[in-house]
């Protein structure tokens, strides 16, 4: 396991991350949970347990994943297996939904510190290590948001901050604000990037690459799809997908990467899935990948991701079948610096 710098800080974090939306019996009503959750306390504690084994020292949740459910299993995890605080990067969220009331969701500054007073508590812990804003929020001022979680990190409850799901204009603006008001700034991503959705590449990573936020990928396999289990004509283990076709994926695109990956797989001795992570934790930008499991056996197939050392062939294969389509001004760039760009001393 390789630990990677968290943004512009000097944290160490694992190159792969724990993700726990599985955490939790029943999904509280919801469907998305209701799909994804399922594990009990005893199915925790073993999940955390193997992680830490493997190396990992990040664990990602968020108040919203079976509606608090998971950050609880997550701090009893914690203290059952006797982790010492400092041996685990706590990352968690707010943004969505916790109530019916109209104050329990936003970033607005009221929600932000009920939030994160209730998260302390179900994770059991005196400080969360990275709070990230799960979502966009299109009402609440920039500024009063800034103000808030910059007032949780000089009070000690949070040590860093970071987003999920932002533009990157929004991100670069936020970033100007801090260095303009002198509050801590957000220091991580967390975002959508698989080998068939490579979106972020077009503004997002630029930016990040930029102004130094780390990136944390989560559904680096689509929702399962590229787990090497679906093919296109609909056969094979349906899993989650059937259930809850998300995240949105071209998947003549992800089905197109899926026959590219098939040989290298092959030629590796690993598994589709593998090969999907492996592609994603080669790229320079990435900090670390979000993995989630229900069964062992799962997470054991995802931790041989590190292990995968994809050749430069194998790379330029899989950048070239996952190419995305030219878009404006993209390709007015790259036709008007053509001249500009380091040329190859072969």
């Amino acid at each position: 396991m390789r630990y990677n710098q968290m943004g512009n800080t000097g944290l160490k974090v694992s190159e792969l991350c724990l993700g726990t939306m599985t955490f939790g019996e029943t999904g509280d009503g919801n469907p998305m949970w209701g799909t994804i959750a399922g594990l009990d306390q005893p199915g925790v504690d073993a999940i955390v347990k193997r992680a830490i084994n493997a190396g990992i020292n990040f664990f990602d949740t968020a108040n919203v994943y079976s509606n608090g459910v998971s950050e609880e299993m997550l701090g009893r995890a914690f203290k059952n297996l006797g982790t010492k605080r400092t041996d685990a990067v706590i990352a968690t969220k707010f943004f969505g939904s916790m109530g019916e009331g109209p104050n329990d969701r936003s970033g607005s500054r009221g929600h932000i510190m009920d939030a994160v007073d209730a998260s302390l508590k179900r994770l059991d812990t005196d400080h969360i290590d990275l709070y990230q804003m799960h979502g966009t929020d299109i009402v609440t001022p920039i500024d009063e948001t800034l103000r808030a979680l910059d007032d949780l990190v000089s009070s000690g409850k949070v040590r860093y901050i970071g987003v999920s799901n932002w533009m990157a204009w929004k991100i670069a603006k936020a970033l100007g604000r801090s260095e303009a008001k002198g509050y801590a700034r957000f220091e991580t991503l967390q975002a959508y990037y698989t080998i068939a959705s490579r979106d972020l590449e077009r503004d997002i990573i630029p930016l990040l690459e930029s102004e130094k936020v780390g990136l944390m990928v989560w559904s680096p396999l689509a929702g399962g799809l590229l787990s090497g289990k679906y093919n296109r004509n609909g056969e094979g283990d349906q899993g989650r997908r059937a259930a809850f076709d998300f995240p949105p994926v071209n998947k003549d695109r992800a089905f197109n990467c899926i026959d590219a990956m098939r040989p290298i797989a092959e030629a590796h001795g690993s598994t589709v899935a593998q090969v999907a992570l492996a592609y994603i934790l080669a790229k320079p930008f990435v900090t670390s990948v979000i993995i989630g499991a229900k069964r062992i056996e799962q997470l054991e197939d995802n931790l041989k991701a590190v292990d995968v050392k994809l050749t430069a062939e194998d790379m330029k294969t899989l950048d070239t079948v996952s190419a995305l389509p030219p878009e404006y001004p993209g390709w007015m760039i790259d036709f008007q610096n053509g001249a500009a760009r380091p040329q190859s001393q072969d």
